[in-house]
């Protein structure tokens, strides 16, 4: 007997037939004498529904109500899949945030989770039913409702696997796995047996869509197994779990392309202490997430300041750096949103040379420019013209031989 965490996305509980094949899945499961708990996401589309009824009120809803209204889309969810297991001859048990005890702080629409009181799930575990948790919410110190943001769900079922030292978290999804670039860019994209807890927080902060990166940070943290697999088939799927000897053998694991990117340029920032900090905190405190920094060697005191933001942020972020600008006697700012970034990942880079080089020359050969370069030890990220991303992607993944030999033309 196993305890089993399962998560299922919004596509996977899209419409009250899919919802069925949820729960026959689960009850296979079951019947072979697994204990169950299935978290579950809001129906495809509800989200999106919900905040656009919000949008017809008023473009700045109230942070505290939002969340009271979101989190409507899972209770929807876990109580139509409790009644379909219980129409198939079988005990279930729905629960929301709160009645899981699913603690979180109190920053509506990000929250995170601070702990998890098991005592409910486990009673209910105990009396064999198959328990349904919400996902995507839970509840303050002070009892308000709360959400964890968009792919909260799979930070639920992470959380609530490591509580319970469940034996495996199930992450089911409308993909078969974590591939080797998306298949969509790449046709001959393959899906990667194992990958280790490192390079799928790379995959995922570097725009990769299959899990959420809290919840990989949970699972390192914790050593919860992940299994990422689709709802749609019964084929083994990828495992996320701890590095093993063996990974460092493969030199690169994936390619990664984001388009959500947007560059920012401050020239001739006075080069003196303290001038980063004046031109960041403001960034910082709009919840704005940078993530590459490059400044030039001084010349004359002076020097040029790029960093990259989330496109959704290019915007404001511009407002804030004109004004600091002015403040502290910049030159002029530059923002260029036609840019996206290209990545290679793989544990292997950590013992092999050269990994760098290959890219580059890849790039050069299909005459792709480079803007910045971004590294750490199991990953380089290039910023490239958006214009070319599909093309980088396509390349480096042949030039890494990352191919599935079967989906040769």
């Amino acid at each position: 007997m196993a305890l089993i965490v399962q998560k299922y996305g919004g596509t996977s509980v899209g419409s009250i037939e899919r919802i069925k094949k949820v729960a026959e899945r689960v009850i296979e499961s079951s019947k072979r004498g697994n204990k169950l708990l299935v978290v579950l996401s809001a129906m495809a589309g509800q989200t999106d529904a919900l905040i656009n009824l919000s949008k017809e009120i008023t473009g700045s809803p109230d942070p505290r109500e939002m969340d009271v209204l979101m989190a409507t889309g899972e209770q929807v969810s876990i109580s139509l899949f409790s009644i379909a297991v219980k129409s198939m001859g079988y005990d279930c048990c729905s629960l929301l945030g709160f009645q899981a005890a699913i603690y979180t702080d109190r920053i509506y629409g990000k929250a995170r989770i601070r702990s998890i009181d098991s005592k409910r799930i486990l009673k209910e575990l105990n009396k064999n039913r198959i328990v349904a948790v919400a996902g995507f919410q839970g509840i303050d110190q002070q009892r308000n409702i709360t959400t964890l943001g968009r792919g909260g769900s799979d930070t639920t079922a992470v959380a609530l696997a490591a509580t319970l030292q469940a034996d495996v978290c199930e992450i089911y999804t409308d993909v078969e796995g974590v591939f080797s670039a998306d298949p969509n860019i790449c046709s001959r994209a393959r899906k990667i047996d194992r990958i280790s807890y490192d390079e799928m927080l790379e995959f995922a902060s570097l725009g990769a869509k299959v899990l959420d990166i809290r919840s990989v940070e949970f699972a390192k943290k914790y050593a919860v197994p992940i299994h990422v697999r689709s709802s749609f088939t019964g084929n083994e799927g990828t495992m996320v779990a701890a590095e093993k000897k063996e990974m460092e053998k493969v030199l690169v694991s994936g390619v990664v392309s984001d388009k959500n990117e947007a560059r920012v340029t401050i020239s001739r920032v006075p080069d003196r202490p303290g001038i980063a900090f004046k031109i960041f905190e403001p960034v910082f405190k709009a919840d704005v997430v940078v993530d590459m920094i490059v400044q030039n060697t001084s010349l004359d005191g002076y020097t040029d300041l790029t960093f990259t933001v989330p496109r959704a942020d290019f915007q404001k972020t511009m407002g804030l750096i004109q004004e600091i600008a002015k403040d502290i006697g910049s030159d002029k700012v530059l923002g260029d949103e036609d840019i996206a970034k290209v990545s290679i990942i793989g544990v292997g880079m950590r013992n092999h040379a050269g990994v760098a080089s290959k890219m580059f020359e890849t790039l050069a050969k299909e005459n792709i420019n480079i803007h910045m370069i971004s590294t750490s030890e199991i990953k380089i990220s290039c910023v490239v013209d958006e214009k070319y991303t599909e093309l980088a992607a396509r390349a480096l993944h042949d030039a890494f031989g990352l191919g599935d030999e079967k989906a040769k033309a």
